[in-house]
């Protein structure tokens, strides 16, 4: 019963022993550091080589994104952490919706703090989640596995795709099964880890730089920043408020009491704080604007010069 998974993780590069590590018990703690820095500088470069798969499934992600679609992480594991990990800043940075940008991890919310064992082993599970999320023609789905193999989410790839959803596979081996029943293909190969077989390692910082890619692209292309400014974020500590006050200065170029004013009208909302600035206009009426707009800030004030 076992010969047949043990014959595909020997195939695995994420799984594969590197000679480089052979003496890594015997290291003193500076080589071991520098050693882990080395191995890691490759990861970019892995993320790079992708971006020719990478960048196709962003164009179909922000087509269906703006046409209402929601962003769906499916994962088990380190990967279904990290999907957890980059969907839960969405709603601080980009003030949206929890719904919008969410993920879905294999053995449900217990297991991203602690191992659910056997979860990510039960693919039925994973094309279960899928259905109970409503998983429709809009939505765009990506679903991690550091192997390509996972069965809980391949199962969610494919029921996913049977359900009209953009299916993304995210893995970090060649040739994967995960890609295989996915729309779109993500292979970013890493190769071996410094510990064998550690995916939290290699694998999962491309997994973040990629899912960084997905959640940061869709929001930009949604209008959630004017330049490089984070205009629609949620200003709920000390520390953002104060990042909303500098976001106005710069756009509106007014001081601090009047951009401290001015958002304090707006409901601490930069972008109609920065309208009712270049305006002249109420808060009602600069709300009225941006939606208008479909809330895009630089169309606003474009527009009114």
């Amino acid at each position: 019963m076992n010969a047949r998974p043990t014959l595909e993780l020997d195939s695995l590069t994420t799984e594969a022993m590197d000679p480089r590590f052979a003496d890594l018990d015997t290291l003193e703690i500076g080589e071991l550091a520098a050693l882990m820095n080395e191995a890691d500088a490759e990861v970019p470069r892995a993320v790079r080589a992708a971006l020719p798969q990478i960048v196709p499934a962003l164009e179909a992600a922000s087509e269906r994104m703006l046409s209402g679609g929601r962003l769906v992480y499916v994962g088990a594991g380190t990967p279904g952490r990290i999907g957890v990990l980059d969907a839960s800043e969405c709603p601080p940075t980009f003030s949206s919706p929890p719904e919008q940008v969410f993920a879905i991890i294999a053995g449900g919310p217990a297991a991203i703090v602690d191992a659910v064992e056997g979860a990510e082993d039960d693919a039925a599970a994973g094309a279960a989640a899928m259905d109970a999320a409503s998983i429709g023609p809009l939505d765009t789905v990506v679903g991690i596995a550091s192997s390509g193999r996972t069965p809980f989410v391949v199962g969610a790839v494919r029921r996913a795709r049977e359900l009209g959803a953009l299916a993304i596979g995210l893995s970090c081996n060649a040739g994967t099964e995960l890609s295989r029943v996915a729309a779109h293909g993500i292979e970013v190969v890493v190769g071996p880890e410094v510990i064998t077989g550690s995916t939290r390692l290699k694998a999962g910082t491309a997994q973040k730089l990629v899912l960084n890619m997905f959640s940061t692209i869709v929001m930009v292309r949604l209008g959630k920043t004017y330049g490089s400014l984070m205009v629609d974020v949620h200003a709920s500590n000390d520390k953002l408020r104060e990042r909303a006050v500098r976001i106005v200065r710069a756009i509106a170029h007014v001081d601090r009491a009047a951009a401290v004013d001015a958002l304090q009208a707006a409901g601490q909302s930069v972008k109609v704080a920065v309208v009712m600035l270049a305006r002249g206009l109420g808060a009602d009426d600069a709300r009225a604007v941006l939606a208008t707009a479909g809330g895009r800030l630089r169309a606003v004030l474009e527009a009114g010069r």
